[in-house]
This record gives structure tokens, C-alpha cells and sequence, in this order.
């Protein structure tokens, strides 16, 4: 499957993140599995475990986003998915309006593994809880840097001034209807 490069926001660059790159690595009728690589984290905080749970404001630390928007339609759903294991699950109707905590019955597992240049966050989110392709996706994250310096990350930015994932230039991305073997 391929792989996208995510741009920082201008305004808010990184101190020694290099590169960040996402792709969905899988997608079986039970589980639908995304990667993003950092490449030079040497400052990058990492959230300390917490166990599996849902939970709020994950992006005020390093986490990691994905957006899906079925084709035609104006509503979207966000999955914010942080290393401490914890997540969250949104449906909006529209641009940052009508939101909602989307139902999961089943967790998403998030796993975080760290070198000296670089990090992989891989999540298997549950197939059945996830919108029906076709969807344009939006690949994100918010990394967190010794000093409080964060910077976002994402395929594309709509707004020069002010980062948002929300916007959908951000959803450049596909995720395709499977053909049937």
C-alpha cells in the first residue's frame, strides 16, 4: 500500500524531527491496520503508558490522527490513537461541527516501538467500527519535543497560519473498495 510523506505546519516547525511518514498497511475484513514513521526523534516525549481507554485532548501530547471521509459525503470521522495506548473516536457532520464520541465495542491496539533515529506507531483499529470505503483519508500527528515545542503534522494544510486536521485539504489519501477475488 502506499506510503505518504506528512508536512510539518510552517508555523510551528520541529526541532529534530526529520521526517514523518503513514500508510495503512492492511485492511481484512477485521481489522484495518495504519503506520506512521518518525524519523529523528531525539527529543520526542512520548506519553507514558496508561493502558487501553478511551480519553480526550490525546493531541496536547504526541499522538497520532486519522481522518475518514466516505466519498459524497460532507459528515467524517477522527480516530486520535496516542502512545500511552490510549484513543478516541469522533464522527463529525461537518467541518468541526455536529461532533460525536464514535461507539467502539472493541479497542483499538496501539503499539509504540522507539530506536535512536527513529520511532514506528503501528494501530489496529476494528474493521466493523470503521466508516466503509470508498473514504479520502487525512494522515496526522502532533509531536511533542523536549521544551514544549509541538509541531503538526499532516498530507497537506489548508490554513498557512494555523494548523488543522480538520480541513479537507488535509484529506488527500484514498482508501479504496476492495475488489471481491
Amino acid at each position: 500500500m502506499q506510503t505518504y510523506q506528512l508536512v510539518p505546519h510552517p508555523s510551528h516547525p520541529p526541532v529534530a524531527v526529520a521526517r514523518v511518514e503513514a500508510r495503512m498497511i492492511s485492511a481484512s475484513n477485521n481489522w484495518l491496520r495504519v503506520r506512521w514513521r518518525v524519523d529523528g526523534v531525539s527529543k520526542l516525549i512520548v506519553p507514558p503508558f496508561a493502558g487501553k481507554g478511551r480519553a480526550d485532548n490525546l493531541w496536547q501530547s504526541t499522538c497520532f490522527e486519522l481522518f475518514m471521509q466516505p466519498e459524497g459525503a460532507s459528515g467524517y470521522s477522527e480516530f486520535n490513537l496516542s502512545p500511552s495506548e490510549r484513543w478516541a473516536a469522533y464522527d463529525f457532520t461537518g467541518v468541526r461541527e455536529g461532533m460525536t464520541e464514535r461507539p467502539f465495542e472493541r479497542e483499538p491496539t496501539c503499539t509504540m516501538r522507539t530506536g535512536m533515529a527513529m520511532a514506528i506507531f503501528d494501530a489496529e483499529l476494528p474493521r466493523a467500527q470503521m466508516p466503509d470505503p470508498p473514504c479520502s483519508l487525512g494522515f496526522a500527528a502532533v509531536l511533542e519535543e523536549q521544551g514544549g515545542v509541538k509541531s503538526y503534522w499532516a498530507l497537506a494544510h489548508g490554513n498557512p497560519d494555523q494548523p488543522d486536521f480538520h480541513d479537507p485539504a488535509c484529506f488527500t489519501a484514498e482508501f479504496a473498495r476492495t475488489r471481491a477475488a
